[in-house]
């Protein structure tokens, strides 16, 4: 009789600390860091359809998103649909498309993940030769691969309220494996 009672007091045991664990697991993914899969070639070819990536959910709660950062937020369009992008331009400044390049405050962007031969064409937002201002509390955003891409060119600028954090690791497939650092553009 002893000897079923140490058992299942054994067995709640092991289930108490399963339940605790995984309580941890949801603490986790809601509030600290996310997976999140990749979804079309807007991103390429710094990232792939189907390749998975983990986001850090915190980090803009301490501090504000960087020129660089490759941010998932919520779509503009969708609430439902997260998109991936990188930061060009922060609140307060002037983004400007000028012959397939991006001037922010008429310095102009520098980005070596874009083939040199990639046309960067306006959208229903800015238009080519048209300046912006990115209002307060908003972000100008680009997908890597610009034929492909639906971002602020075409959506506008994007509250920092719809972000759901900062790309930070990329885990799948494991043969590109890698940290996702930000883009430093020198400003």
């Amino acid at each position: 009789m002893e000897s079923i009672k140490s058992t299942i007091a054994a067995f709640f045991d092991f289930l108490q600390g399963i339940v605790v664990f995984m309580a941890l697991l949801v603490m986790v993914y809601f509030f600290i860091i996310s997976p999140q899969e990749i979804n079309g070639q807007s991103m390429d070819p710094t990232f792939h359809n189907a390749e998975l990536i983990l986001t850090n959910k915190f980090i803009y709660k301490f501090g504000y998103p960087k020129r660089g950062d490759v941010v998932i937020f919520k779509s503009p369009r969708n609430k439902d649909i997260d998109y991936i992008k990188r930061i060009i331009g922060l609140p307060g400044e002037r983004v400007k498309l000028f012959q397939s390049v991006y001037y922010v405050n008429d310095q102009k962007i520098v980005e070596p993940y874009i083939a040199p031969d990639v046309v960067t064409s306006g959208g229903a937002f800015l238009a080519e030769g048209m300046e912006i201002e990115v209002p307060d509390g908003e972000y100008f955003v680009t997908g890597d691969n610009r034929p492909h891409s639906s971002d602020s060119r075409e959506f506008g600028t994007i509250p920092l309220g719809d972000f759901i954090g900062k790309a930070f690791l990329r885990y799948f497939p494991f043969n590109r494996a890698s940290l996702v650092p930000p883009e430093n553009y020198g400003f």
